[in-house]
């Protein structure tokens, strides 16, 4: 295999990875910033051997195997009690022998979610534990989630490294939380896992319009959740709007990779299958009278356009009510933009364009790529051409993903040629 070629495929893996390599690693070590050196560590060894030795049958076993040895080797110079070291070396063994990373669960169920809720740990400042969680979870840069935050690189940066030293000094321990406490870390977890999901479904940055397997994680960690805790509202909300969101990813992208726009997409490729679980979640959490939930709302948002065979079925002016029930319940900027969006279908750009002259001056707001494509929207609809291309210029230079950039300049020329719609 080409040098190039490995290097790719190597870079995919630890994307696909590390994740369960830290989490892992954070369990035997009990320690943040070890478990993230020892997994870089296994990544470097395959760099080292596997140009001469070729990619083994199973690299993610390798990997996590080659890891493992590593941290037993640690925890022997930490002089460890002997009993820790055997169980260590047991599950070890079961690596050597060919066990799949699956197989071994503990009482939560599953390694990387049990990480989840041991980074949202309560002594931790609820920004904090989901900033950390982000890094772990899914090695999302500090600039992914300055993004999803709106907030500062430098800002979010700080908050991981100060959240993994106050673990450390106050020797937390690497334990599942007893049934009665998952319920106060769950609002954390929950926001985790949907920034993943996001994450996935639109990239804040390289190449690809979207991560499939960030959305893959993201649903099967929500599954785990609705299984461990069935009448949850938040959690039934949070799958049903994963699993209605996710029905739509082979739509969102072009042969070529290009981004397709929700009312460009051929609904034929959605998974009807899939909206068929999400709304069968959504039901479930409104029978629970879980309607004023901000993420059973958005769920609905979604269910609207799942209704709509056709884009012109779909029915906006619900979807703007939804979004201003959801703007009481849960504030934020992009809410109100979101809501901007829909009044503009359901009675025109004129009547969406104080709602969006409103979020203008918001600062957390300021170089958010999608208001200056929604101004861009607007003004082509009020026939305000030249100051549409420069609005989508303006979007797609602050864009961090390379499809998106590049949807955003094709409708910033067809402004320009009249042939945008």
């Amino acid at each position: 295999m080409e040098h190039a070629d490995l290097q790719q495929r190597l870079d995919t893996l630890w994307r696909m990875e590390s994740p369960r390599l830290v989490a892992r690693l954070a369990r035997m070590l009990g320690d943040l910033d070890s478990a993230e050196e020892l997994a870089q560590d296994a990544l470097l060894a395959a760099l080292e051997h596997w140009p001469t030795q070729g990619l083994p049958d199973n690299p993610a076993a390798w990997l996590m195997a080659t890891a493992q040895r590593r941290a037993i080797d640690r925890l022997r110079q930490r002089r460890l009690h002997a009993q820790r070291q055997t169980q260590v070396l047991d599950e070890q063994q079961d690596y050597v022998m060919g066990a799949d990373a699956q197989d071994h669960v503990d009482d939560i169920g599953d390694d990387l979610l049990r990480l989840v809720f041991v980074a949202c740990h309560p002594l931790l400042p609820a920004d904090a534990r989901v900033a950390l969680t982000l890094r772990l979870l899914c090695g999302l840069t500090t600039h992914e989630i300055a993004r999803a935050y709106l907030q500062p690189e430098p800002t979010i940066a700080q908050r991981i490294v100060r959240a993994k030293r106050l673990l450390s000094e106050r020797q937390v321990p690497f334990e599942v939380p007893r049934r009665h406490e998952l319920t106060q870390r769950l609002q954390s977890v929950l926001d985790v896992v949907y920034l993943v999901f996001n994450e996935g479904y639109a990239a804040s940055g390289g190449d690809d319009w979207t991560r499939p397997t960030l959305c893959e994680e993201a649903l099967r960690l929500g599954r785990v959740l609705a299984g461990l805790m069935p009448n949850a509202i938040p959690v039934l909300g949070l799958l049903a709007l994963m699993e209605l969101q996710a029905s739509r990813l082979r739509a969102r992208t072009g042969a070529d990779g290009a981004a397709v726009l929700l009312l460009d997409q051929d609904r034929s490729r959605w998974d009807w299958l899939q909206i068929g679980r999400g709304q069968a979640a959504l039901e479930k959490a409104l029978e629970l009278h879980g309607g004023d939930d901000p993420y059973v709302l958005q769920a609905a948002i979604a269910d609207c356009h799942a209704r709509a065979r056709r884009a012109e079925q779909t029915d906006w002016t619900r979807i703007a009510a939804l979004y201003a029930r959801l703007g009481e319940v849960m504030p934020s900027p992009v809410i109100e933009l979101n809501r901007a969006v829909a009044v503009a279908q359901a009675q025109g750009a004129e009547a969406a364009w104080p709602l969006l002259e409103a979020l203008q001056h918001d600062e957390r707001l300021q170089g958010y790529a999608p208001l200056a494509a929604v101004r861009g929207d607007l003004l082509a609809r009020l026939g305000r051409n030249a100051e549409a291309r420069a609005a989508f210029e303006q979007a797609a230079a602050l864009s961090g993903n390379a499809r998106e950039s590049q949807a955003l300049r094709a409708r910033a020329a067809a402004v320009s040629s009249g042939t945008a719609h």
